[in-house]
């Protein structure tokens, strides 16, 4: 949505003519008429915005249903500008270019284009063919009419309800040869009604001053206006004789100014000079003067005196009449009240001067004209400030960089807001500039509490960061630790530093007794006396307590100990401590031992600190258990081992998955194979397999980080070798023991090509229809962390319904193979077997089998197996063609009417009739073409894919990726995103050889998965 503040240029890209079918000279085709139940459905959804949302949302959200609806290129939305009579503004357009909606921004009245007519009449107005909207003064928009327009684009205006005689307009524009029927025109009659409710009483409906001048004036000097005659308000029409003086009107001067002297005409034109104000009498000859030197129009505007000695405000317009040789002989004007028109501005000025928010109107010069109450409490009294440099103010000093910012706004001519400090160094303002013709305007707003709330927020972030970081760290620690010392100086380093603790005691279960295992920050004599003196599950005591409890024991101070515990005096006293966390140490369901962290002063853990020991109380139980019994660990590990792979395959149409894992049986350390298949977008999937070499906890870990960061780097839509090149830096940060070997590729099933790209890995083989086994073609390139990218990206294609094998190197090597004998073994494994599996896609029971026939013939059935070895299965589905649909759109305005007619008729091809899957692709189909149109270049492609999800692609050359922002109410953009990430399941951004495309996901129905 654009929400207009000023004229832009008279020059811009015109529109390219695209032929088009509409474009056909067949004769006007109605359209047909669509059942009311959806457009009680759109209504229904307009009625689902929520109250709190800007006027500028609720607009562009009414405008963008109408259009749809209607099937409509575009619309637009004028309405009355707040205390000016005869205006209509441009606030809201959707699906036109801005060269088209240039000549709209401000339009009369008193007009003949459709909104005009529309406004003033109270009627619906149809225009078979478009054309630019009647002059207003100093603004003529046929200079600013596009070249190259198609012929016979259709306009029709709804009326906006307003206040009394106030009426605002809703216009949509048609294709050629398309006309709205009784139901288009009637649902656009209720968008109109329902705009007109959810923007009663809303400021939108009365500009600010500044932004009418802006946008009556324009960038252009404004030219002298001849006398009206059109508008529907009082006036007189009078005649000044220069060669006499003589001062006629067409009707006593009462009948219009109530209050002036009726006889004032008949004393001529001194007369009426004597009842100007004194201030305004100079300005007022000065305009005559230059008038009538000028031989042409003029206006002004001034005071005159009412014979109760009051004044009122008249608007004074006349053109000079000359003789035939030029000279001039007589002016004739008009005259008419204008108090209504100031005293609506001193309204306005009111609400200005009292509004929450600081407002600030600056000159040319960058001096301050005017500054509300709000601004005078930063800036200082009016009466002290009016006048001056706005960089002479202390408060603006005071914030570096802001006169920099404020020039190069006024500079691009382009609103701008940034946040800045208060002089105060607490308070934080966040600033908006708006450039008008006349200078600057400067609203600022007090956004202090929010900048707490972010703090406090970046705060809470920061300590959640830290204890993760905290919990991450004491958990590899203990992960490494191999006897109950190396425990005891995990926790000590993990634990005492972080929580400011003074004391730390170690205690293990033995029979029922407790021992101590370690100690930091007591003495040799309190160890030894505490060493068996407490039984376990023993109440009197806090630790058999925490034990008998299963749960973790905070005691805030010696007076809170000895009140629950009042057998301990001895121990409290010798101990020296202040504050005590008891961790009972419980594993397996039997006690292990207990943790006492203690701290040398009275302390109230928080509750973030209380969770953080209980949670740490199970990792320090399990890593004191590993230490005593080496065999469980291991079997613990292998276990987290296996909970880093992928539990389950995911079930997609483009794929049929199994995979296979095998631990090497030899020692206690695990390793890092993995595997994963990974949905993308375009119904493409990413197949992962790899290896962190060695074995060990650090492995494992690493192993389960790599699977995190190549899932991440797939959502980001990357080729095969930018992933590894990204997996190479990860894998380069671990230090230089650190390798890793992998394979990444992705299968497009519509194309049915695979990408890949290999670190290290021995080639995939393929498992051909016909039977026949090959290896991919490669030259892996080195090991993650020791390869220097770029990595090689190779292609091939792949026959329907291949079988892909993925495997490590643990599966075909083995101290008594070598890798190409057991390459060339897989080979004939997957020969005998292809042949006798089933096509189908809907059941990896057949893969599941096959993938245990093979590991069963290549890994040993008896003896250690020295290397982890993974296996993953793959058979590939193509994307039947009747699924797939693609077009070309034209870089016009009417490329988004035509996606919504591709999207409609393609939908009900493949079934998908669902009226509200229909409204929704059409939505979001037109929004991504009207952002292409908008923002980026040709050649638009649409292309629509029924796969696990309905999915439409927008494509264009443009490599610039869209971000979501934030947007506030006099942005003239970004919302868009906003409402596809809304109304989708999922939506992003894919670069391509020739530009990008941005794709969405929505859910099929129920009946069509």
């Amino acid at each position: 949505m654009n929400t207009r503040g000023g004229e832009a240029d008279n020059t811009g890209p015109s529109i390219p003519h695209i032929p088009h079918p509409l474009h056909q000279p067949q004769g006007l085709r109605t359209k047909t008429v669509r059942p009311s139940k959806r457009h009680r459905m759109r209504m229904r959804l307009l009625d689902a915005v929520d109250e709190d949302r800007h006027n500028a949302e609720v607009l562009l959200t009414a405008l963008q249903q109408a259009v749809a609806e209607v099937q409509g290129l575009g619309g637009m939305v004028h309405l009355p500008g707040g205390g000016m009579s005869g205006i209509l503004y441009l606030v809201a357009d959707s699906g036109l270019p801005e060269s088209m909606t240039r000549p709209w921004l401000i339009i009369p009245v008193r007009g003949t284009a459709p909104p005009s007519s529309a406004a003033r009449n109270d009627t619906i107005t149809w225009q078979p063919d478009l054309a630019p909207p009647d002059p207003v003064p100093g603004r003529d928009p046929a200079a600013l009419w596009p070249s190259r327009l198609p012929a016979g684009i259709g306009h029709l205006a709804v009326p906006i309800p307003g206040g009394g005689r106030r009426r605002g307009a809703l216009s949509v524009l048609f294709a050629p040869g398309t006309e709205p029927g009784a139901a288009e025109r009637g649902f656009l009659n209720e968008v109109a009604a329902w705009m007109s409710g959810r923007l009663k009483s809303s400021g939108i409906l009365n500009p600010s001053p500044t932004l009418l001048r802006a946008l009556e004036n324009g960038p252009e000097p404004r030219e002298a206006v001849p006398p009206w005659g059109v508008e529907a308000v009082p006036s007189i029409t009078y005649t000044w004789d220069l060669r006499t003086g003589e001062l006629t009107s067409d009707r006593p001067v009462v009948e219009v100014l109530a209050g002036i002297d009726p006889e004032v005409m008949s004393g001529g034109i001194e007369a009426w000079a004597e009842l100007i104000h004194p201030d305004d009498l100079p300005g007022a000859v000065a305009g005559f003067d230059t008038g009538i030197q000028m031989r042409g129009g003029f206006q002004n505007e001034y005071r005159i005196r009412r014979q109760d000695g009051t004044y009122l405000w008249i608007e004074a317009r006349a053109r000079t009449i000359t003789d035939e040789e030029g000279t001039p002989v007589k002016v004739i004007g008009t005259l008419r009240d204008s108090s209504e028109t100031h005293a609506a501005v001193e309204s306005v000025g009111r609400a200005l001067r009292h509004m929450s928010d600081g407002f600030v109107s600056l000159d040319t010069d960058w001096r301050i004209g005017f500054l509300n109450q709000a601004a005078e409490r930063l800036f200082g009294a009016a009466g002290d400030v009016a006048g001056a440099l706005l960089w002479d103010i202390p408060t603006v000093r005071a914030v570096p960089g802001l006169e920099q910012r404020c020039r190069a706004t006024a500079a691009e001519g382009q609103p701008a807001g940034f946040d800045v400090p208060g002089p105060d160094g607490t308070s934080w303002y966040h600033l908006r500039l708006v450039p008008v013709p006349e200078g600057l305007t400067l609203y600022i707003t007090d956004t202090t509490e929010r900048h707490l709330r972010e703090v406090e927020r970046a705060a809470a972030e920061r300590a959640a960061g830290k204890r993760a970081a905290l919990v991450q760290r004491i958990t590899r620690e203990l992960a490494e630790a191999v006897t109950a010392q190396d425990v005891m100086a995990a926790v000590a380093e993990g634990v005492m530093t972080p929580l400011g603790a003074t004391g730390l005691v170690m205690l293990d279960v033995f029979g029922d007794r407790l021992t101590v295992v370690g100690s930091r920050g007591y003495s040799e004599r309190f160890t030894r006396l505490l060493d068996g003196h407490w039984t376990v599950r023993d109440a009197a005591n806090p630790v058999g307590d925490a034990l008998r409890t299963r749960t973790t024991l905070f005691i805030s101070s010696p007076e809170e100990f000895l009140q629950r515990y009042p057998e301990t005096e001895i121990l409290v006293r010798e101990s020296g401590k202040q504050a005590w966390a008891v961790l009972p140490l419980t594993a397996s369901g039997r006690d292990i031992g207990a943790a006492v962290i203690s701290f040398g002063r009275p302390r109230v853990l928080d509750d973030d600190e209380r969770t953080l020991l209980t949670a740490l109380s199970g990792l320090i139980a399990q890593a004191l258990e590993r230490a005593g019994l080496y065999d469980e660990a291991t079997t613990r590990a292998r276990t987290l081992q296996r909970s880093l792979l992928p539990q389950a395959l995911p079930k997609l149409p483009e794929v049929t998955a199994a995979a296979r894992y095998q631990s090497a049986k030899q020692g206690a350390d695990v390793g890092g194979d993995w595997y994963d298949v990974i949905p993308l977008s375009a119904a493409r999937v990413a197949l992962v397999i790899g290896d962190v070499m060695g074995h060990g906890m650090a492995e494992a870990a690493t192993m389960g980080r790599l699977r995190t960061a190549v899932r991440t780097l797939s959502e980001l839509e990357l080729p095969p070798d930018e992933i590894l090149g990204h997996l190479n830096d990860i894998v380069g940060e671990l230090g230089t023991d650190a390798f890793v070997t992998c394979l990444y590729g992705i299968y497009d099933p519509v194309t049915r090509r695979l990408s890949y790209a290999s670190a290290g890995q021995p080639p995939p083989a393929v498992a051909h229809p016909d039977g026949t086994v090959t290896f991919l073609s490669m030259t892996p390139d080195p090991p993650l962390g020791v390869a220097a990218p770029p990595f090689e990206a190779l292609e091939t294609l792949l026959p329907a319904d291949s079988l892909l094998a993925l495997y490590s190197d643990g599966l075909v090597e083995s101290k008594d193979r070598d890798v190409t004998t057991g390459m060339s073994r897989l080979a004939e494994l997957l020969f005998q077997s292809v042949n006798a599996l089933p096509t189908s896609p809907a059941d990896a029971s057949d893969l599941d089998a096959l993938c245990a026939t093979i590991t069963s013939a290549l890994l040993p059935a008896h003896g250690e197996l020295i290397d982890d070895a993974a296996l993953l299965l793959v058979r590939t589905h193509p994307l039947d063609a009747e699924n797939v649909a693609e077009w070309p759109l034209p870089e016009d305005p009417v490329a988004a009417g035509q996606a919504r007619e591709l999207v409609r008729a393609q939908l009900t091809d493949w079934g998908l009739a669902d009226e509200d899957l229909i409204m929704t692709t059409e939505l979001l189909v037109s929004e991504l073409v009207g952002n292409v149109i908008r923002h980026a270049c040709g050649p638009i492609r649409l292309r629509m894919l029924r796969s696990r999800a309905l999915i439409c692609e927008v494509s264009d050359a443009s490599l610039t990726t869209p971000h979501i922002r934030h947007t506030s109410a006099t942005d003239e953009g970004g919302r868009g995103l906003q409402l596809i990430s809304a109304l989708c399941q999922r939506w992003g951004t894919r670069h391509t050889r020739t530009g990008k495309s941005i794709w969405t996901e929505l859910p099929l129905p129920t009946a069509s998965v």
